[in-house]
């Protein structure tokens, strides 16, 4: 093994302000570092997991103890490079789709391309300028690395604040005050000791608590908590099951994933449109119509998802989360025949996961409820 005696300052310095160059080459809005050291961050996680708060996600209980120490992903650790790449579309009129129950509203993150590979692949290339500038410099630092992007348990949110990225807002998202919150997190854990961010930026969401109010399902017990069990992102995600019944009328149209406790914030008015082609929409999906989208057969759906973070639902869970939007549509004959039609497909059949929300929003076509469009009220 290498000597392990620390590298020369100099070269970690040099090395720091070539990763923010790297970092901007590779389309990161902002690089920053810091420590491994998240005690805090994991006392508060295993008390979010004590109140049952992450529902049937039980990977967020496992390997709870890895997430609070990122040394133990990667023997050696000392610190963690945060990168944020913005997400946000260009012209996209997503309120606008929210306010029209015909449509289908899909989250802003989800309409382009999944952004896993994409920015795993970015990290990975700044990983290896890392690589190769220690061997051309002749480090004897031993080099131990790995880059991450929501796929394994790492605190980012946490991390990211503590690098300075930005801070932990009340609805437990990262906002950052020259960018609001529409971006996306990642991270290389390092063995290097490199030198850690100047300071943390100030949490200044002050006496604002839109992003608490405006949410639909009320899922935030209490300010920079949140009971994803009553989460619509949770609910038409995460969650395998059926939709609570209680849940599905303030849902709306709101299919895959929502925004509204984002769209809310003032902070958002700094955020801007994203370069990335890759995160602009695609399939009319920031436009389509519930009925047109629950229409695709399996095979359209797996094509038109290729390469989209809405592809791991699944079909059926695509469909149950569209008939519970087609329920709350305004009355119509076309729609009362797509869910009739798809109720009855034999080849092949739908599950009776997805006939009970279709039998759901049947009965709400053919006999339509009072609308109330009321924010639903919870007892935590």
């Amino acid at each position: 093994m290498p000597n392990s005696s620390p590298a020369p300052e100099a070269l970690l310095v040099k090395l720091t302000e070539l990763i923010q160059q790297w970092g901007r080459e590779q389309g990161f809005q902002q690089i920053a570092i810091t420590d491994v050291n998240l005690t805090t961050e994991q006392q508060h996680l295993e008390q979010w997991l004590s109140r049952g708060f992450h529902g049937t996600m039980a990977w967020m209980a496992e390997n709870s103890d890895k997430r609070g120490s990122p040394e133990k992903l990667l023997p050696g650790a000392q610190r963690v490079i945060s990168a944020r790449m913005d997400y946000l579309p260009p012209d996209t009129e997503q309120i606008k789709i929210l306010k029209s129950p015909q449509k289908a509203y899909v989250s802003r993150y989800a309409l382009g391309r999944d952004y896993h590979k994409l920015i795993r692949k970015r990290l990975a290339l700044i990983a290896n300028q890392i690589q190769t500038f220690c061997d051309d410099n002749n480090f004897t630092h031993p080099l131990n690395q790995r880059a991450f992007v929501d796929s394994a348990p790492v605190l980012e949110r946490p991390l990211a604040e503590k690098a300075g990225l930005g801070w932990v807002g009340k609805h437990t998202l990262l906002i950052n005050e020259h960018a609001g919150s529409w971006f996306f997190l990642g991270e290389i854990l390092t063995s290097l000791p490199l030198p850690l961010a100047t300071k943390k930026m100030e949490n200044r969401c002050g006496d604002c608590e839109a992003c608490l109010k405006i949410c639909p399902t009320d899922a935030f017990p209490a300010p920079y908590q949140l009971d994803a069990r009553r989460c619509i992102s949770y609910l038409t995600i995460e969650n395998k099951g059926a939709i609570p019944i209680e849940f599905r009328e303030v849902m709306g149209n709101r299919v895959f994933g929502c925004d509204d406790c984002q769209a809310i914030c003032p902070w958002n008015k700094f955020a801007k449109p994203t370069t990335e082609t890759d995160f602009h929409p695609r399939h009319s999906l920031e436009s389509s119509d519930l009925v047109d989208l629950f229409l695709w057969d399996e095979q359209q759906f797996l094509k038109n998802t290729e390469g989209s973070a809405i592809r791991r639902i699944g079909y059926q869970n695509w469909l149950r989360n569209l008939a519970v939007g087609l329920g709350n549509a305004p009355a119509s004959q076309q729609i009362i025949e797509a869910l009739t039609k798809k109720r009855n497909e034999t080849s092949p059949p739908i599950t009776a996961l997805v006939a009970e929300h279709i039998d759901w929003a049947l009965s709400r076509q053919i006999t339509p409820p009072k609308r109330r469009q009321r924010k639903l009220k919870a007892s935590h």
